[in-house]
């Protein structure tokens, strides 16, 4: 039985640094990975995690945010904030997984993409833009797991899946409750920012009853980092049951399946049942 908390205690949990991160998971559950670095016209962004290698007999590849678990590579990988550099390496294993067939499997944990003045230089929007468009016309299966803390274009540049899985305590939306409660109220006290937790719908369980999300993934109790061996092995298991049923979808149906997922997004709030969502809150 899932453990009943509110949204603000789910968010926490999901911010936790030794929660198992992108790189914890390809150790886990990838064999002989090669990690691509650079984006071929700038530099390499050490807030993502890009690369090929196997899962099981299956070769993939694999795409996620890096937050780090101390403080020295919290600082190193810019906590999980990417540049646009790193959205074009993740493009760049992308483009190879479309043209080789290689099923693609992303782990999304940022509270946001780098917001400073030189990622908006570089070209920041437009990174993300492409990825979106990228992703919506792969014909490989996609599958993206949302491991802790999904924020903004920045975890939906790696989002556009067949399947979105979800971890029980991971969180998901469009801002932080604190910059939520900021902008609505001007107001980042505790009291709000619960307030804005709850009503963004950020955590799995909202998630899942919109038809946002495709599978919620168990966690140990008290949180992924209590046991982050149980927690991947969790995740795992997801990933390998969903990427089994993909991969005997013809390419073409992929990409329309992809496509339909996504158009339908909207209409989970427009007929929704759920009582917590209000006309004000769409």
């Amino acid at each position: 039985m899932r453990e009943q908390l509110e949204p603000i205690e789910r968010v926490r949990l999901a911010r936790d640094p030794n929660r198992p991160q992108t790189l914890d998971y390809v150790e886990a559950l990838v064999q002989d990975f090669f990690e691509v670095h650079g984006d071929r016209r700038y530099a390499d962004d050490e807030a993502i995690i890009a690369g090929l290698g196997y899962l099981g007999r299956m070769p993939v590849a694999i795409a996620g945010h890096q937050r780090g678990h101390s403080t020295a590579e919290r600082l190193r990988r810019n906590f999980g904030r990417a540049h646009p550099e790193g959205y074009r390496k993740v493009a760049r294993v992308f483009d190879l997984a479309d043209r080789f067939g290689l099923p693609i499997i992303t782990f999304i944990d940022t509270q946001g993409a780098e917001p400073g003045i030189g990622a908006e230089e570089r070209g920041q929007a437009e990174a993300i833009a492409a990825n979106l468009a990228l992703m919506a016309r792969m014909t490989v299966p996609i599958i993206a797991c949302v491991v802790g803390e999904g924020g903004s274009g920045g975890a939906l540049a790696l989002g556009v899946a067949n399947r979105v899985l979800m971890q029980e305590n991971a969180c998901y939306a469009v801002i932080t409750p604190e910059g939520c409660a900021a902008i609505l109220w001007r107001d980042s006290g505790q009291q709000k920012v619960a307030e804005a937790a709850g009503a963004l719908k950020l955590s799995a369980p909202d998630l899942m009853r919109l038809k946002l999300i495709d599978e919620i993934v168990p966690e140990p109790r008290g949180g992924a980092h209590h046991d982050p061996s149980a927690a991947i092995k969790f995740v795992g298991a997801a990933i390998s049951r969903h990427l089994s049923e993909l991969c005997r979808m013809k390419p073409a149906h992929l990409r329309r399946d992809r496509e339909r997922k996504f158009a339908a997004v909207g209409n989970a709030f427009l007929i929704t049942g759920d009582p917590g969502v209000r006309s004000s809150d769409r």
